[in-house]
């Protein structure tokens, strides 16, 4: 009877460890089942390393920009289109870690937890909100140049250009790709994850900084611009600026772009408001496109106890400061929009093989970054930098608001970073931009120009 007893209570002890045994497959099957669908070494999906079984992945106007045929995957026919939308698509092998067809594979494929990916319905479609005629554009506006050019409506988050240099045909892959110079960086996307020290255009951050803390009587303010700011008598600390202005006003300052005078206020306001500034504008932190791509985070190495020279240069965009452009352009939707920034979106929509819409709304979340009232003042000072300093006669129609950054490499101003960034204060066109040109030279003279060739062709793309 005993032995029944002990029998009975084994057995029971099976059962149960049967049935956690069963619910613990059932549970990751649904958490983690795309996971393991998604294995390169599935050869229902993947065929030599590449991803095949999937759907098309189309731009805004439905250009097809890659698909699968006869178990390939093929790439558009118009070599422009492959180059200038490499780095949105990604490449075959998924080398671009932050393409579409990496981060958004299981819903190209078509995978569920139900019909896993053998449904009729293979694959879905995806249309992304990207136009590859602007990304054309873009791309021959960077010409030789390695950067980045992105342009995002800052009412609905909507990503229509993203382009990053170097570039290749992934129908006909250089021989030396992997040594050449000349390619350095290309599986890397430059708007996401490339990191660069932001010049000038961070004193967008410095009076930023000095609004919320010293209010309007900032307006009242004058500094005096020898040529240099001499922080601590030290040859080497001396804040050179970029011409004497003498006694200068904060929004002459800015439009001048006055080293001498923000390297002084970075001072007075001190390093701990400064980073408190740059953490909560966002730029430390990660931008997410449509939920799943991620950027680079930001570095802003700042401390209490750093040097005055340091906080003056980091105030001027120099010093250890280093920024993403999607960071930027966040901030620039935030300022354009009431200080709002609303979430970068890359996809529009799914479609399944039998044609039925899966849209989804990746937009539309806002992050109050700033107030709407100096969000507002920054608008105004932004503008007045183009009409007094770059020439609205440079930028046509466009009623742009900007900040050009020369940011330095080294001692040689062919060196230099070239940043332009901004928004087009229009209701009908409401688009931010940012622009980021290595080896540049100089902001206003190398990335303004490619910024007023993007923005013109997207006002007049339709």
């Amino acid at each position: 009877m005993k032995m029944t007893t002990k029998r009975g209570v084994f057995l029971w002890i099976l059962c149960l460890l049967f049935i956690c045994g069963i619910g613990f497959l059932t549970f990751s099957l649904v958490t983690e089942g795309s996971v393991w669908v998604m294995k390169p070494y599935n050869r229902h999906i993947y065929s030599d390393g590449q991803l095949v079984a999937a759907g098309a992945v189309k731009d805004k106007n439905g250009v097809v920009l890659s698909e699968t045929k006869n178990g390939e995957r093929v790439y558009s026919e118009d070599r422009d289109v492959r180059l200038s939308t490499l780095h949105v698509v990604g490449d075959p092998r998924n080398f671009i870690s932050t393409g579409v067809q990496t981060e958004f594979k299981s819903q190209l494929v078509g995978y569920n937890v139900v019909n896993g990916v053998y449904g009729s319905e293979r694959g879905n479609d995806i249309t992304l909100t990207i136009d590859s005629k602007i990304n054309e554009v873009a791309y021959d506006a960077l010409g030789d140049k390695k950067g980045t050019i992105a342009v995002v409506n800052y009412k609905t988050g909507d990503i229509i250009c993203m382009v990053s240099t170097p570039s290749y045909d992934v129908n006909n892959v250089p021989s030396d790709l992997e040594t050449s110079d000349k390619y350095e960086g290309v599986y890397i996307n430059r708007f996401l994850t490339g990191l660069y020290t932001p010049g000038s255009t961070f004193k967008v951050v410095t009076a930023i900084c000095a609004l919320e803390n010293w209010g309007s009587s900032v307006y009242d303010r004058t500094w005096k611009c020898n040529g240099y700011y001499d922080v601590d008598g030290i040859e080497e600390d001396k804040i050179i600026c970029n011409a004497r202005h003498g006694t200068i006003n904060f929004e002459k300052a800015l439009s001048k772009s006055c080293n001498a005078t923000f390297g002084q206020i970075a001072i007075e306001l001190g390093a701990d408001k400064l980073k408190a500034t740059a953490e909560r504008l966002g730029l430390t932190s990660a931008v997410t496109v449509s939920s799943q791509i991620e950027s680079s985070t930001g570095r802003f190495p700042l401390e209490s106890n750093s040097a005055d020279a340091l906080v003056g240069w980091t105030g001027i965009g120099q010093g250890n400061t280093l920024l993403s452009p999607a960071a930027m352009l966040r901030l620039m939707c935030a300022i354009a929009n009431g200080g709002k920034a609303v979430s970068f979106n890359l996809v529009d929509n799914l479609a399944t093989k039998a044609g039925k819409t899966l849209g989804i709304d990746l937009s539309g979340n806002e992050t109050q970054l700033l107030s709407s009232d100096v969000a507002s003042q920054m608008k105004t000072l932004m503008r007045n930098n183009v009409k007094n300093q770059y020439g609205d006669n440079k930028y046509k129609g466009l009623n742009l608001c900007a900040k050009s950054g020369t940011a330095q490499i080294d001692d040689v101003d062919a060196h230099n970073t070239a940043w332009f960034v901004g928004f087009m204060d229009d209701e009908e066109n409401p688009y931010a931009f940012v622009v980021v040109a290595e080896k540049g030279n100089s902001g206003s003279q190398t990335a303004g120009p490619m910024a007023n060739k993007v923005l013109q062709a997207v006002v007049n793309s339709d």
